[in-house]
């Protein structure tokens, strides 16, 4: 399997509540510089957070690569998940054959997930910046049976 792990954006530091931050023009355009490093990978579906912030994201990203399926949106995605679900929900993607996944989802979850995938240990990786993309690739989708092939930022990429 390979699983690309893709932080949302940069967001609005305010609104009335944290599910409906939209992404800043900052935060989108860090979104296509991300999306970009995804050209020519063979991607069979998106998995977003149902957050405005991470649906916009992830359709920023579908738009951007051509692709005519919209991405799926799953609130095992949304950032307080325990990362130990989302490998759950993984082993049922691969039993439906999908080997290419992008997850666009929050911090710290992405971190988290990072983190067990690559070694078994849930751990916040503090190079998760917005809209940073990590790669991982390996037979299956388990607590530290995947390999970290890389995590690539946008040039100017924040906290929020």
């Amino acid at each position: 399997m390979k699983l690309w792990v893709l932080r949302h954006g940069q967001a609005e530091p305010q609104t009335r509540t944290d599910a409906e931050r939209e992404l800043t023009a900052h935060g989108r355009e860090e979104v296509l510089r991300s999306a970009a490093k995804l050209l020519g990978q063979p991607l069979d579906a998106i998995y977003a957070s149902p957050f405005v912030r991470t649906r916009q994201t992830a359709e920023l990203v579908r738009e951007a690569l051509g692709l005519d399926e919209p991405a799926r949106l799953v609130p095992w995605l949304i950032g307080d998940t325990d990362p130990k679900a989302i490998i759950a929900e993984l082993d049922d993607l691969e039993k439906a054959g999908l080997k290419h996944v992008l997850l666009v989802s929050h911090q710290p979850l992405v971190s988290l997930l990072i983190g067990l995938l690559e070694d078994g240990q849930s751990r916040e990786l503090p190079s998760m910046h917005t809209a940073s993309l990590a790669e991982l690739e390996g037979d299956w989708a388990m607590a530290g049976a995947m390999r970290l092939c890389g995590i690539s930022h946008p040039e100017g990429s924040g906290h929020r």
